[in-house]
């Protein structure tokens, strides 16, 4: 009789702790039918990605559903301000984590104190700290004010680049004083 109760308190606890274990996974059951979400309940890259369905190795990585569609990742790349702030300097183009070719144009405006002489220094860096191309933007305009003047730069890498780098945009200094040092800089990538 003893081993009757026992077993009874034990599969009353499982019971107990089943009930409580679905109350914390929202109510459903432990145990799914049908782990496989079907493609119509598949709305983003997200989605798609935790379903299990191919994801292409692209920038940015796609998400293939078995009926046709396909989810874009969508990537969140914001500029790094060093010194700086979006009221000092503005790039249109390219955008952060933007895919250029070899050859692109950066365009903006940047207050007329960013500028020396009507231009500025940009630099391409790999991720491994090699300079891929140094070059300068010039004032479309007159620079000799504190409003914002347009900007634009015409930036060649090396054939041989194919990957992520980093744009730097850095305010001309001709004092060399590191207190008067300004950048921005964002992720793109090199591809074409």
């Amino acid at each position: 009789m003893k081993i009757f109760a026992f077993i009874a308190i034990i599969v009353a606890a499982i019971g107990v702790w089943y009930i409580w274990a679905a109350m914390l996974n929202g109510g459903s059951s432990l145990v799914d039918i049908n782990p496989d979400p079907s493609p119509q309940d598949i709305r983003s890259f997200e989605d798609c990605e935790k379903a299990g369905y191919p994801v292409m190795e692209s920038y940015p990585r796609q998400c293939a559903v078995p009926d046709g569609r396909t989810y874009t990742e969508e990537i969140v790349v914001e500029a790094t301000y060093e010194n700086a702030d979006e009221d000092m300097i503005v790039v249109d183009l390219p955008n952060p984590g933007a895919v250029v070719g070899k050859e692109f144009k950066v365009i903006g405006e940047a207050r007329g104190n960013w500028f020396f002489e009507a231009s500025f220094p940009v630099e391409v860096v790999a991720d491994n700290g090699t300079v891929l191309a140094r070059t300068y933007a010039t004032a479309v305009g007159d620079w000799m004010t504190t409003e914002f003047v347009d900007f634009t730069s015409d930036i060649k890498v090396p054939d041989s680049y194919i990957g992520p780098a980093t744009l730097i945009l850095r305010k001309d200094n001709p004092s060399g004083l590191p207190e008067n040092d300004a950048s921005v800089s964002f992720p793109i990538v090199i591809e074409y």
